[in-house]
């Protein structure tokens, strides 16, 4: 991820069904982020994942046999497709907001996004279009709940 030419690294947690389950975002590739990504991972769910899949980073070798020696460890390019594919929301946010300029700024961000993105995409594929519409308002109106807000923002 490059923001205003400045090279960023994002790591995603994602579950077996593509919900985010954390994000960090640092300026290096380093050893030291690697390993604080999974374990703080581990403490908030209080579990250790079934499956680690992960690409053919080095230091992700490393991070299985001291953190996480019991559990499966896949790498390939291909395998995280499910984690390349729950960026895409993220990559489009991004591009609306034409990047920010810090790695907290965006660290923010891409915490309250994965956080709430969910809610408003439902499983589209296995709902029909009433199905889709009545979700949607459901879903609408418990947001409106939450954040005390009538109606959708209009434009100016």
């Amino acid at each position: 991820m490059k923001v205003n030419g400045v090279r960023r690294y994002l790591w995603r947690a994602v579950d077996q069904d593509g919900n985010v389950l954390d994000v960090l975002v640092r300026s290096r590739r380093d050893a030291a982020a690697v390993k604080r990504f999974p374990a703080k991972l581990m403490k908030k769910q209080c579990r250790v994942p079934r499956v680690l899949v992960t690409d053919r980073l080095r230091s992700y070798v490393v991070v299985h046999r001291e953190l996480m020696p019991s559990v499966e460890h896949r790498q390939s390019k291909y395998l995280n497709t499910r984690a390349e594919n729950s960026h895409q929301p993220t990559l489009q946010r991004e591009h609306a907001l034409k990047g920010s300029r810090s790695t907290t700024g965006t660290q923010r961000l891409l915490s309250v996004f994965s956080a709430t993105s969910p809610h408003f995409r439902p499983r589209r594929h296995r709902l029909t279009a009433p199905q889709y519409h009545a979700e949607m308002h459901r879903r609408f109106e418990t947001w409106h709940q939450i954040t005390g807000s009538t109606s959708l923002p209009t434009e100016t």
